[in-house]
């Protein structure tokens, strides 16, 4: 028996379409408009604790995330980054600062890619025709990533401050000294903890380079306002079709930027949904307590990445229509649950009931349709 799962069969809307760019290989990951976007994140380890740093990545690689970045500020560090490049599941770019001679080492090592923050390495622009030249021979894409605390001096000079066109103007003025050597596979970010600047700045980045733009608002905050602003932040721009990969930056584990990433672009139908409950944000018409079967539906069906939507509601006014949408779904009240698959009553069941039957069903779908259950999370929304 084949269940059609609950994703339309026509393609899904997006907002717009992808600003059309140049492309690049990070490791065997496509960057551009040919290719989805991607999730980053950057391990928060001591990079030369090669063992620690694996593990991390792993759990990263585990959560979703596409490409991870890593600290290089030492020289144990650098000496860490073969191993590291080699052994990882995912790309791994080097991230520097400060020292160049550790750009010539991350590629050396067999990073996927290098990003650097021209603003604060010493000369940079004396040594973009070196730096071009390696990363050339080995194939290894650069990413220009420019910091509003970090800005160039001349930049800051001549702007006063980190505003847009700051922004834009340093990552646009680095990205033509790699092209008068000839070198194109750039990736550009130009990150702000505003998200009105931010914004701005990418805006004007689109409109006048064809280069793969990082999305990333920098020192973003705690989990909650750092999900916040990125999801601002990054609507606006992918609304656009601005965007080729992204970072959510949190001060939380970076596993938890990984989950925020994955649902900003789900969201936008701009990353395969897998598990997802609708659920409902209870009102003076709820009969049961929604929070507590929304907590416990998603509780039990963790890990489970088959593409099923389920519908968790309250009363009578939306429940029904709502069950009825989703692949699995319960409208509740008066002390019991009406259980929908497919948008039919399959069965009535009491109150107590209703997580044990909703989870039961939802691994008997999955079974069904073929699908696998994984290690992933399912995503929540309330309606």
């Amino acid at each position: 028996m084949t269940v059609a799962l609950g994703m339309p069969t026509l393609p899904a809307p997006v907002l717009s379409e992808r600003r059309k760019t140049r492309q690049l290989q990070v490791g065997p990951v496509g960057v551009g408009s040919e290719h989805p976007i991607s999730v980053q994140s950057m391990t928060t380890t001591l990079t030369s604790d090669v063992n620690a740093t694996l593990q991390q990545i792993a759990e990263l690689t585990a959560a979703g995330c596409d490409i991870v970045r890593v600290a290089c500020p030492s020289a144990d560090d650098a000496e860490a980054l073969p191993a590291i490049a080699r052994k990882s599941q995912i790309p791994v770019i080097a991230d520097i600062h400060f020292q160049p001679k550790y750009v010539f080492a991350a590629i050396e090592a067999g990073c996927a890619a290098v990003r650097v923050n021209p603003g604060n390495i010493r000369k940079f622009d004396d040594q973009v025709k070196e730096i071009a030249k390696a990363a050339k021979d080995h194939g290894t894409p650069i990413r220009i990533g420019v910091n509003a605390g970090s800005l160039d001096k001349r930049i800051m000079d001549k702007y006063g401050k980190a505003t847009p066109e700051a922004l834009a103007e340093s990552a646009l003025w680095e990205a033509s000294l790699f092209a008068e050597h000839d070198f194109y596979d750039v990736k550009i970010s130009v990150k702000h903890n505003d998200p009105v600047v931010m914004v701005r700045a990418y805006e004007i980045l689109a409109e006048q380079c064809d280069y793969p733009l990082h999305l990333g608002v920098t020192e973003a905050g705690p989990a909650f306002q750092g999900t916040i602003k990125s999801a601002v932040a990054f609507g606006a721009l992918l609304r656009q079709g601005i965007g080729d990969t992204i970072r959510v930056s949190l001060s939380a584990p970076p596993v938890e930027e990984v989950k925020v990433g994955i649902q900003i672009l789900q969201s936008l139908n701009l990353k395969e949904r897998k598990l997802e409950i609708v659920s409902c944000p209870s009102c003076g018409r709820a009969q049961v307590d929604v929070y507590t079967l929304a907590e416990q539906v998603t509780a039990g069906l963790e890990g489970m990445e088959v593409p099923l939507r389920v519908a968790v509601m309250g009363c009578v006014v939306n429940g029904p229509g709502e069950a009825r949408e989703a692949d699995l779904g319960v409208a509740s009240g008066n002390g019991k649950g009406q259980i929908f698959v497919k948008g039919e009553v399959i069965k009535t069941v009491p109150e107590h009931a209703i997580v044990e039957t909703l989870i039961e069903e939802a691994m008997r779908i999955a079974e069904e349709s073929g699908q696998t259950i994984g290690e992933g999370e399912p995503t929540v929304t309330v309606g």
